[in-house]
């Protein structure tokens, strides 16, 4: 009944949106709701009752999942939590965390117990708290003689077809033909054993041999993670460690810009497609989680344009 009262109101509040995108907006409605029956325990009786378990795709777990247990937490109501592997050091500040998930699945985006899912039109919530991850994982290990820019790749399967936004050879070429010798630049695009699969399939660039062989002076991640000087526990964990102390950032859409967005700085999200356009997620959400600076580029050619207007620029002065 909930779903069809607020399926009507949407048609009569935005019918004129394509349907692919009205749903999040009655999702947005339904989270809204769900969390009317715990007024009192959230703000008044404030028992530590709050079990939180999540096992959807990365990005929305950093963008409302992580924030909602980390408000509980300051709040005083978070009871545990659960999500996928390799995740432990992602919630620190839960006393109860377990690993319960080995993959990520897309029906897991659908929780409404979270204060939103996916893509919203109101992005102003009530139960939302930034996590200090920067300040939790800043180290003495990951420190070079230049500032650290890192490069967060990605070469994945979207939209059940082939990848769509992610940084070209070419496109790494331009941006490391001006910026590696100003920068320390650290390039990363984590290999499926890394980290937590979900129903997008990896594909492999053959970057790797060329970065080698052409700019031998960009460190790779997954080198980091086979010495790990500093004893990270996973490989989330590593990247957390170096993230901590870069200061900017070029990434892509997804998990990847959304976890390089918690750590300050400038973030350039090359996302050429998505209901995060219609959203404005870059605009209203990515700023929220550290106060970074977000450059939301559309094309291969704006990526290099903002290359030029806010890296380069700065590093030059």
């Amino acid at each position: 009944m909930l779903n069809k009262i607020l399926s009507f109101y949407v048609l009569i509040r935005y019918g004129r949106l394509p349907s692919e995108l009205r749903y999040y907006y009655r999702h947005t409605y339904e989270c809204q709701v769900r969390q009317l029956r715990y007024i009192v325990k959230d703000y008044f009786t404030k028992p530590k009752y709050k079990a939180l378990a999540f096992d959807g795709e990365f990005a929305p777990e950093l963008q409302f999942v992580l924030p909602f247990a980390y408000w509980h937490y300051k709040n005083g109501t978070l009871k545990s939590t659960a999500s996928s592997k390799y995740t432990k050091e992602m919630y620190f500040f839960s006393e109860d965390h377990q690993e319960t998930f080995d993959t990520r699945c897309n029906e897991g985006n659908y929780n409404f117990e979270m204060p939103r899912i996916l893509y919203s039109q109101d992005y102003d919530m009530k139960k939302w708290l930034a996590v200090p991850l920067k300040e939790k994982y800043q180290n003495d290990v990951y420190v070079y003689e230049k500032p650290i820019l890192i490069i967060a790749n990605r070469y994945n399967m979207e939209w059940d077809g082939p990848p769509v936004s992610f940084f070209s050879i070419e496109l790494l070429d331009y941006i490391l033909e001006r910026l590696s010798k100003s920068y320390q630049v650290i390039y990363n695009r984590p290999r499926p054993q890394n980290i937590t699969m979900d129903n997008s399939d990896i594909y492999d660039m053959d970057e790797y041999s060329w970065l080698k062989a052409n700019y031998p002076e960009v460190i790779l991640m997954e080198d980091l993670y086979q010495e790990n000087r500093a004893g990270a526990n996973n490989f989330n964990h590593l990247q957390m460690m170096v993230y901590a102390n870069a200061t900017d950032f070029l990434s892509i859409h997804g998990g990847t810009a959304t976890l390089a967005s918690y750590f300050g700085g400038k973030n350039l999200i090359l996302s050429k497609k998505g209901p995060e356009h219609h959203f404005k997620c870059y605009e209203k959400l990515y700023p929220k989680f550290s106060g970074a600076e977000i450059f939301h580029a559309k094309s291969d050619e704006e990526v290099k344009q903002i290359v030029l207007d806010h890296y380069l620029k700065v590093v030059v002065e």
